[in-house]
């Protein structure tokens, strides 16, 4: 099974965050989504390696990164750890490949604390008001209730929940992939935890501020179930003069129903 390797970590306000890096050449950024974790970057990563140096990292509350009780994990929390690892790190306008609440967070780094990049390619981000489906306002309500199901439950509708990212189906290791870091009692807890903090105020704060950018590119799939295309075609129209790579049957989560079309993005903005 291929695995990224995280064997750093970064002190983010008394809170360990794991990251990683490989490759020589340019430096690239990879920020996953939710509720995901860098391991989104697995097959994809070893190509790109060839000829950018990447840096990769799991969010707050994510991955490998520390879980603590009464966290804060929302979105005005991770653009400032992106901010202090671009510091970290000694990077400047590095390019940066983003995937849904890590296209917010690259959005709100670059609007709200100034952060530069070369090149900005973006997968399915969570950018445009609506969104937050019934089923987070649901947790956002009940967020105890659902810290407190039987472990079973929660695997269920876990498995239920990352089956509906994807066009394709997920196999049962790569379930394991994305599910280990939301089990156990600290990890089930984690798991409603970041949903309970989803807020639409976080992208209301830089839609007001989106202009057009002539170093962005948005690939959007086709048959995306959680944000659909729709939300992808004004966001284009709002940053990227409507320029949209739409990938066929691809859902929300590209990484694995078309990775192909990724690192073929990539290579071509060489």
């Amino acid at each position: 099974m291929i695995m990224l390797n995280l064997p750093y970590h970064f002190d983010f306000r008394g809170q360990k965050v794991a990251w990683g890096t490989i490759g020589e050449g340019k430096p690239l950024v990879l920020i996953h989504g939710t509720p995901f974790s860098s391991q989104v970057w697995r097959k994809i990563a070893p190509l790109l390696a060839t000829h950018w140096k990447l840096y990769f990292f799991d969010l707050v509350g994510y991955g490998l990164s520390e879980k603590q009780s009464e966290q804060s994990v929302s979105l005005n929390i991770q653009n400032e750890l992106l901010t202090q690892l671009f510091i970290e790190w000694g990077l400047d306008t590095p390019d940066v490949l983003c995937h849904d609440f890590g296209g917010t967070t690259a959005l709100r780094a670059h609007y709200l604390n100034g952060i530069r990049y070369s090149k900005l390619t973006i997968i399915d981000p969570v950018a445009i008001a609506p969104w937050g489906s019934p089923f987070v306002q649901h947790v956002r309500q009940y967020e105890a209730a659902f810290s407190g199901l039987p472990a079973f439950a929660h695997d269920a509708l876990l498995r239920e929940y990352l089956q509906s990212s994807v066009y394709s189906k997920l196999n049962d290791d790569t379930l394991k992939i994305y599910m280990q870091p939301w089990q156990g009692i600290q990890g089930q807890a984690a798991f409603y935890r970041q949903i309970a903090q989803m807020d639409q105020y976080y992208t209301d704060q830089i839609e007001t501020l989106y202009t057009q950018m002539d170093n962005i590119h948005i690939l959007w799939g086709e048959n995306d179930q959680w944000i659909p295309l729709s939300q992808g075609k004004l966001f284009a129209d709002r940053v990227a003069n409507g320029n949209l790579t739409i990938v066929p049957n691809s859902g929300h989560l590209m990484q694995e129903d078309a990775p192909e079309a990724i690192v073929a993005a990539m290579f071509n903005s060489l």
